[in-house]
């Protein structure tokens, strides 16, 4: 059983390479953010406050997102898993890290995208015109940009302290199948 944590800014390519590599090693993909936008589509008053939240570039609070994760992660935990956008906040780290621990279970590696801001911001908008993603404007990017770098920046520092020997570091500035390649490499390694 192999789970695995994709870190990163926002639009770096962690939604991409998980996809890549849930179905490489078939393992279920969680992303936050699919699952956050598909309730959105379901037009009751959380779909209301969600959309609100995710339009101004805001992240959902940690209470909302441990509940979504840890009713996704009970179905999958006997298969293993792929993370992506979550934990996002040191609470969130805290919770996944005790949930994992009552199920006797441990991530395996994480990989963090690294990329450039002003690289980001043209994925970005290129992403937006191709997939009419309301969260892709160039306001809620940076106010996205500014959140990862003062919560999830933090989350991934402190896993990279703690698990160092699972913690890898990838360059976001290469082509889609040169990060993949890098990814493989390390996980066949393992």
């Amino acid at each position: 059983m192999t789970n695995i944590i994709f870190f990163g800014p926002p639009g770096a390519g962690k939604g991409t390479q998980a996809k890549i590599i849930s179905e490489y090693l078939k393992l279920p993909h969680l992303s936050t953010g699919e699952i956050l936008r598909k309730k959105i589509l379901e037009k009751d008053n959380l779909s209301m406050k969600l959309k609100e939240i995710m339009s101004s570039g805001k992240l959902v609070s940690d209470e909302i997102l441990n509940v979504i994760v840890s009713s996704r992660l009970s179905n999958e935990a006997s298969k293993g898993f792929i993370l992506d956008g979550y934990p996002r906040t040191l609470e969130q780290a805290k919770f996944l890290n005790n949930f994992l621990e009552k199920q006797s279970n441990k991530i395996n590696y994480i990989f963090n995208i690294q990329i450039s801001f002003d690289i980001l911001k043209e994925r970005i908008i290129k992403r937006s015109s191709e997939e009419s993603r309301d969260d892709d404007k160039i306001d809620v990017i940076t106010t996205r940009y500014n959140e990862y770098l003062h919560t999830t920046e933090k989350v991934s520092q402190l896993y990279k302290e703690i698990q160092p020997k699972i913690f890898h570091e990838v360059d976001g500035i290469n082509k889609i199948d040169e990060i993949t390649s890098k990814i493989k490499e390390i996980l066949k390694k393992s």
